[in-house]
């Protein structure tokens, strides 16, 4: 496994969608900017991206063969390092497609795996990457490791990928149960960790990447957790007691979710998502600015169901609110016009989160002792919850 990005040439990319089903134009554009801002965190310098409209997904080419010829001719032309495509490709298609482009393939959720993987600090979290690498590439055996044998490392090499003896199935598996026992191991470890800081509520933040979060966790605990405009800026959970008016809870922040997100991630990163499933009350961050912000919440909220996690008190925190107005509000509206939207607006969001609500801007500091405030409540009714005949936490 290696660590951070090296500083080296871009790779050129281009990017494939495709708009099938109930996937309308507009959808695979906000997918395909998502994309490219997953290409841009890996390093790579997007130059174009395609579309094609089709029924469903070419089982030989994904595209039909007309685009892929398109495709080919721009490759050709400009130089084109690498082509990476928002679905998953199955290893059929992969092997067909490098056959025509001559060119590198990856899918979204390679390119996941492998941001992850130069990610990845601790031993937990390169771990977890590399237990959800191999079992995404196993099906790919055949015909990745063949691909992947002619490239000079760059997007979609790191971690297990450089690993000639992983090209054995048997091998392969084996690595997978040993990776398994040692998560197990490092469970265990992390569960009695937990344990000794039972007596104390736990809030964890939770969110889509890239909304703020580890910005929060550096407002809210005066602490410096690494925080970039990037993707997956941080892996590993951060755990730091804060203390608010004498009243002493767990602040953890946590992975960000994503559309799309590979279904081997989610498994191997349940055990760092522990602190949200354990945590007795979430933080769910939203970017209020980002254009698809509706959608952003609903894919953590369905992430939070699939972890059992949704059962428990919530807040809603509506970040980026000096980012929201910058951008979608006019220099010459009126004071009160802009007060009578905002709180439309608000009363809008908070019915689509369906829970307590709060609108911050963690990088500005706005709001943000309304906001303690409603923590503290809520972290204080959990106390009397727990501890009924108990008053010296709260």
């Amino acid at each position: 496994m290696k660590g951070h990005i090296t500083e080296t040439k871009a790779e050129r990319a281009i990017l494939i969608g495709l708009i099938f089903k109930e996937q309308t134009e507009e959808r695979v554009d906000e997918y395909l900017d998502e994309l490219a801002f997953l290409a841009q965190t890996a390093g790579a310098k997007v130059l174009k991206k395609f579309k094609q409209k089709l029924s469903h997904p070419d089982k030989r080419t994904f595209v039909g063969k007309g685009k892929l010829e398109e495709i080919q001719i721009y490759v050709e032309t400009h130089d084109i390092d690498l082509v990476i495509f928002d679905d998953d490709l199955s290893p059929t298609q992969t092997f067909n497609i490098e056959k025509e482009l001559k060119v590198k393939i990856v899918d979204r959720s390679f390119l996941i795996l492998d941001i992850f993987a130069s990610r990845a600090q601790t031993a937990q979290a390169k771990t977890q990457v590399e237990l959800a690498q191999m079992q995404y590439l196993l099906p790919r055996l055949r015909g990745l490791w063949t691909h992947l044998e002619r490239q000079q490392g760059g997007i979609g090499t790191r971690g297990p990928g450089e690993k000639e003896i992983e090209t054995d199935r048997r091998i392969v598996n084996r690595t997978i149960s040993n990776l398994k026992e040692r998560l197990k191991t490092i469970d265990k470890q992390n569960e009695t960790r937990r344990k000794r800081r039972g007596e104390l509520i736990r809030v964890a933040l939770v969110g889509y990447t890239n909304v703020g979060k580890s910005t929060l966790m550096n407002l809210l605990s005066k602490s410096e957790v690494f925080a970039e405009n990037k993707l997956f800026a941080t892996l590993d959970t951060t755990v730091r007691k804060v203390v608010f008016d004498n009243t002493p809870f767990l602040l953890s922040d946590t992975v960000g979710f994503i559309r799309k997100l590979p279904h081997s991630l989610i498994e191997s990163f349940k055990s760092t998502l522990d602190e949200a499933i354990e945590s007795d009350i979430l933080l769910h961050v939203v970017d209020f600015a980002h254009p698809q912000a509706e959608d952003q919440l609903k894919v953590v909220q369905k992430t939070l169901q699939e972890l059992k996690a949704d059962d428990k008190p919530v807040l809603t925190v509506f970040n980026k609110t000096d980012l929201y107005e910058k951008n979608y509000f006019d220099e010459y509206l009126g004071d009160k016009v802009k007060d009578e939207i905002i709180r439309e607006t608000k009363d809008r969001w908070c019915e689509i989160a369906g829970t307590d609500c709060i609108f911050i801007s963690a990088l500005e500091k706005v709001n943000i002792d309304a906001f303690r405030k409603q923590l503290i409540e809520m972290v204080r009714e959990q106390y009397s919850v727990r501890y009924p005949y108990r008053t010296q936490y709260y």
